[in-house]
């Protein structure tokens, strides 16, 4: 029972994620780091995450906690790929989670990109 709670929590933080990051959107004007014809493509930032049995869950069990302790070295080498550009777009109400989690990983996998 306690899996499928956390599953169902994690799903709808996905949701409210994706719309919050697209209702900012409409009301931002375009950033610098992205021109405007090349929009953010959210599936496509969290898609190797995806392919990490159980990356998601450690990575939000980590936003909640505070704590990275959850996320794995595949985890890890999984989040190093993603572009800096999708991360305020994958994390809108933590801008500071992805870089201390970059930092997190740079000392438990040695010579991440």
């Amino acid at each position: 029972m306690e899996h499928t709670s956390r599953a169902l929590v994690l799903v709808v933080v996905l949701c409210l994620a994706v719309l919050i990051t697209q209702g900012a959107a409409h009301d931002q004007p375009p950033r610098s780091e992205s021109p405007p014809s090349f929009p953010i493509d959210l599936e496509k930032c969290w898609s190797s995450l995806f392919n990490v049995h159980g990356c998601v869950l450690e990575l939000f069990q980590s936003v909640f906690s505070g704590k990275f302790g959850h996320v794995g070295t595949a985890c890890c080498k999984a989040f190093s790929t993603i572009d800096a550009n999708c991360w305020p777009h994958m994390f809108p109400l933590n801008p500071f989670f992805p870089p201390l989690l970059k930092d997190n990983c740079a000392n438990l996998v040695p010579n991440l990109p």
